[in-house]
């Protein structure tokens, strides 16, 4: 279970960029790293993703996290034997998975302050968790669409 060192790193760094943003800037203020194209800007946000609010509210939302993250570890545990790129894939997601749900857990609210912009369109803020989650899908999918689906039709040609 090699790539949980992954989940953990991922996680750790999250929570400590989290922590230095919150201690370093105050809510809703910005600083440019990278002058109109990239700041770090100290947001929080109580819904899903791109800000999207859940039906049921934050308290749902929550369960919904837990359950979640312990589906995805589960998941994680049993392709512990199954593929590199699945087993990378799905700690990328609980890292990302477990760093939110653990803002949610003790502010009620995800810290997010990743801000990239390109002249007037301006991406959603995000975290290093959100990062992950993102990274963990592309990299899962790309394995069920590029690899796993070889694999079928080479088993299906013998």
């Amino acid at each position: 279970m090699n790539f949980l060192w992954v989940t953990v790193f991922i996680f750790i760094l999250d929570q400590l960029t989290k922590r230095a943003v919150q201690s370093s800037l105050s809510l809703h203020q910005s600083k440019p790293i990278i002058q109109d194209f990239f700041h770090l800007t100290y947001v929080t946000n109580d819904g899903m993703a791109f800000g999207l609010s859940m039906p049921g509210g934050r308290k749902v939302l929550l369960v919904l996290s837990i359950l979640l993250t312990i589906f995805i570890f589960w998941f994680l545990w049993q392709e512990r034997e199954g593929h590199k790129l699945v087993r990378l894939g799905l700690a990328l997601i609980l890292a990302g998975a477990f760093g939110n749900l653990l803002d949610r857990i003790l502010y009620g609210k995800v810290v997010d302050f990743l801000d990239f912009m390109i002249g007037d369109f301006h991406w959603y803020i995000f975290n290093i968790a959100d990062s992950s989650v993102t990274i963990g899908m592309i990299v899962f999918i790309f394995h069920s669409v590029f690899i796993e689906t070889r694999k079928v039709s080479a088993e299906s040609e013998a």
